[in-house]
């Protein structure tokens, strides 16, 4: 059962929803996925996707290690429900020595505990809701990153006021403070474009900067 992963690998324990999404995406991806859960339906269900998928009766340290789960250079922990196996699954990977451990969270406490044992976490539901309020605040966001100290990553449909304007013209960076960092026109993304292109009608746009600044943005283009 046992195999050489590269620190390339990743691992998923845990096959609700959340993981079976996860193992799917990785593996459409190309990448080599481990996924591990207690109920073989749910295993079974992800063989399609991935030759690695096992059945463990008990997440220990023997089982673990008989996989190759300590090879792997990130394992997502996706056990968000029970918390007492979440908690205790996380610290055993942390222990293994897995570089990079990412575990869901089902409620700010859990998340607190799995940040001090050494993890990565992640609110799949709460996050989903906020990417799903931005959407709908705001008409023209289609998607958004969040990263650190309030800086966001999204992408914007391009209306009103900056269509027929050029990156050069339109200034963003310094009359908002945000970074055009791709232009995406006709399914194609372009992340060399010049500064004399000039916005057309249906382009996407993804910008970097601080949440506020954005929000500022998106009201100039609504005119508002």
């Amino acid at each position: 059962m046992k195999k050489n992963f590269s620190q390339t690998s990743f691992g998923v324990i845990g096959l609700g929803r959340f993981g079976t999404a996860l193992v799917k995406t990785l593996s459409q991806a190309g990448k080599e996925v481990i996924a591990i859960d207690k109920d073989e339906q749910k295993v079974k269900a992800v063989r399609g996707c991935t030759d690695f998928a096992f059945v463990a009766d008990e997440l220990d340290r023997e089982t673990l290690e008989a996989i190759g789960i300590q090879n792997c250079g990130t394992v997502a922990v996706c056990i968000g429900e029970k918390m007492d196996a979440s908690i205790l699954t996380t610290m055993l990977v942390v222990k293994m020595g897995v570089p990079h451990v990412i575990a869901k969270a089902a409620s700010s406490e859990h998340g607190e505990v799995l940040k001090r044992l050494g993890a990565d976490v992640v609110y799949p539901e709460s996050d989903m809701a906020v990417r799903i309020g931005k959407r709908l605040i705001s008409g023209n966001l289609l998607d958004y990153i969040s990263l650190d100290d309030g800086v966001e990553v999204r992408r914007i449909r391009i209306e009103g006021s900056l269509i027929g304007e050029s990156i050069r013209s339109a200034d963003v960076r310094n009359k908002y403070k945000v970074n055009i960092i791709a232009v995406e026109k006709d399914h194609r993304t372009d992340v060399e474009f010049s500064p004399d292109y000039v916005f057309a009608k249906g382009d996407i746009i993804a910008v970097i900067g601080k949440a506020s600044n954005i929000d500022s943005f998106e009201n100039v283009i609504r005119g508002e």
